[in-house]
């Protein structure tokens, strides 16, 4: 298949958020947040199992209280994704964080008081290699910035960060990510498109408060595959009112939409309609559910007749045809089998589930190979 034409990526400097590079010739890290809440160790360590299962790079945590802070290093000890402390205000939170062992820190310096205690928390996180994600959002701006420019706007957001940005490097610190978030596409992409020529500090993108799994899901799609599509981006979180998980998995449909990453299946399905010899709604979804532990990289097509099904299928790995009385089964393009009805599915699975394991030891065994 022909690649979809992406502007080159931004250069811009890497960071380190634990074990994950985030910047630089880096693939493009998917983030989302727990909604737990933080003491309760118990429910937040298993949603974040959750959403690493769900392919999750990193996973950022909110720490808004003492007691939040203090329940941070038994997360820490039970996960293994690098894991992020949202700071708001309390620098105190911030130093705990660190000190717990945390991999990064979303703070806007700005916020948390006095130059001496912003050097406390920039002294802390330098010595232990630890980032900070300025994090700039339409509807926390500064007051002095809405009175400047009347109303909340990508040109007062991109000061804010640049005012924020420049507290961290006079201090010689230089581990930075950041974000401009609002709930407006157009002024989220204009904000991220101008920030994206004064500086080489990685981005995170998001569109925040989105709203609904679905209606979120076409809003964060839009806004981040408009700049995805630039080249500007580093890593990404979708802001759904749904469990986090589905967040990850929007993501890397993002991602995989531009040929920018790849997890999982590809499932290619046609619309359905009158000619459609199968259900091809049904079809799909019992499809997803069955597939959805695969995170090997494939293509699967389903298509509900013999019009366009031919030409779609010649270009997957795994692909069905809808037939009478029986549909056709395509493997690397080629007829294979003819499958009944009742089949359908379990051939399709078995067969995808086959490949995977063979991509999954063809991959340890090239990963063996580099490591002698």
């Amino acid at each position: 298949m022909q690649d979809i034409i992406v502007t080159p990526r931004r250069k811009s400097r890497p960071i380190q958020v634990g074990n994950v590079t985030v910047g630089g010739d880096a693939p493009i890290a998917v983030q989302s947040m727990t909604n737990t809440l933080t003491t309760d160790i118990d429910a937040t360590v298993a949603q974040i199992h959750r959403l690493a299962e769900a392919g999750a790079d990193i996973v950022r945590v909110s720490v808004p209280d003492p007691d939040s802070a203090a329940a941070m290093p038994e997360i820490l000890a039970q996960t293994g994704v690098p894991l992020i402390a949202d700071i708001h205000f309390s620098y105190k939170m911030a130093l705990t964080s660190l000190e717990a062992g945390v991999h990064g820190l979303r703070l806007n310096p700005g916020n948390i008081g006095s130059r001496d205690r912003v050097e406390r928390v920039v002294k802390a996180a330098g010595e232990r290699g630890i980032s900070i994600r300025i994090g700039v959002n339409a509807g926390s701006l500064e007051k002095e910035l809405n009175e400047k420019y009347g109303e909340p706007c990508a040109d007062a957001m991109v000061e804010s960060a640049i005012n924020h940005i420049r507290i961290l490097e006079d201090m010689n610190f230089h581990d930075i990510k950041v974000s401009l978030k609002a709930s407006n596409i157009p002024m989220t992409v204009t904000a991220y498109r101008k920030l994206a020529r004064l500086v080489d500090y990685p981005l995170h993108l998001g569109i925040t408060e989105s709203g609904s799994r679905f209606g979120g899901t076409v809003k964060s799609s839009i806004g981040l595959g408009l700049l995805l599509a630039d080249g500007i981006g580093d890593t990404i979180r979708v802001s759904l009112a749904a469990e986090p998980e589905e967040e990850v998995k929007v993501g890397f449909e993002i991602l995989k939409s531009l040929g920018l990453r790849h997890r999982g299946i590809n499932l290619i399905a046609c619309p359905s309609c009158a000619r459609q010899k199968f259900n091809v709604i049904d079809t799909v979804a019992e499809l997803e559910q069955r597939l959805a532990h695969i995170h090997e990289n494939m293509d699967v097509a389903v298509i509900g007749c013999v019009v366009n099904g031919p030409g779609e299928v010649r270009e997957v790995d795994v692909g069905i045809t809808g037939g009478y009385p029986v549909h056709m089964m395509y493997l690397d393009g080629e007829k294979s089998d003819r499958v009944k009805n009742v089949d359908m599915v379990d051939q399709l699975v078995e067969e995808v589930e086959r490949r995977a394991v063979i991509i999954r030891q063809q991959e340890e065994k090239t990963k063996g190979s580099e490591q002698i």
